[in-house]
């Protein structure tokens, strides 16, 4: 008989750790695995925003979108989501609380915050007369006119183009194009040119016209 109870005491013992964390388990049940995409929704033409901020209210806790405009992040049901991005209106989104699953996503559409600055109108002349009067004084010398053409010589401009660097929307569109360029042949490899027949065919072609030697000075 003390055996028996012993091993009912071992039995209840093993079985505690498997008890209190199917516990915790079921109290994890609040847990929603919240994503989605931001969007800007200011006209017809819907496209990401990207950098997006994302945070649950009150709670301190967040996390951004991609470039593509897409998030991710574990929130408790009944949460209230704030979306904010610079040059948009902040929106809110309650997470309902009658949720049966664990996974949950929206499309959440921002309105661009237009700020209405007050005119500023600048006149580099008192009147259009005086303009008149400055403009035939100008006194353009040789000098100048020698500045301005060696400013616009296709050298200076050349030489400009490959030292002047590039801006954010240069530099943005380049990024842009290498990753279309890398999602062209993504789950595969890259095209080579060496097996393109119509890069070979524009090849000959241009061997034919002699553009090799015309480059080349011959």
């Amino acid at each position: 008989m003390t055996n028996t109870v012993l091993r009912a005491v071992a039995i209840v013992f093993l079985l505690m750790p498997l008890y209190l964390w199917g516990q915790k388990v079921v109290k994890d049940t609040s847990l929603v695995q919240f994503s989605g995409i931001v969007l800007d929704g200011s006209t017809n033409e819907l496209y990401p925003v990207p950098y997006a901020n994302i945070v649950v209210k009150d709670k301190y806790r967040g996390t951004y979108t991609d470039l593509k405009g897409f998030f991710s992040i574990v929130v408790q049901k009944g949460d209230v989501i704030v979306f904010s991005a610079i040059g948009y209106k902040d929106a809110q989104y309650h997470i309902p609380h009658d949720l049966t699953d664990d996974r949950y996503s929206i499309v959440q559409l921002m309105t661009q915050d237009t700020i209405n600055l007050p005119e500023t109108v600048v006149f580099p002349w008192p009147s259009r007369e005086h303009f008149k009067v400055e403009f035939l004084a100008m006194d353009v010398t040789p000098e100048l006119q020698r500045i301005a053409a060696a400013n616009m010589a296709n050298e200076a401009l050349s030489r400009m183009r490959n030292e002047v660097p590039r801006d954010a929307a240069e530099t943005g569109s380049y990024y842009l194009r290498q990753q279309a360029s890398q999602y062209y042949s993504i789950g595969q490899a890259p095209p080579m040119n060496i097996f393109n027949a119509a890069a070979w065919k524009r090849f000959f072609d241009a061997w034919k016209r002699g553009d090799f030697k015309k480059k080349n000075g011959d």
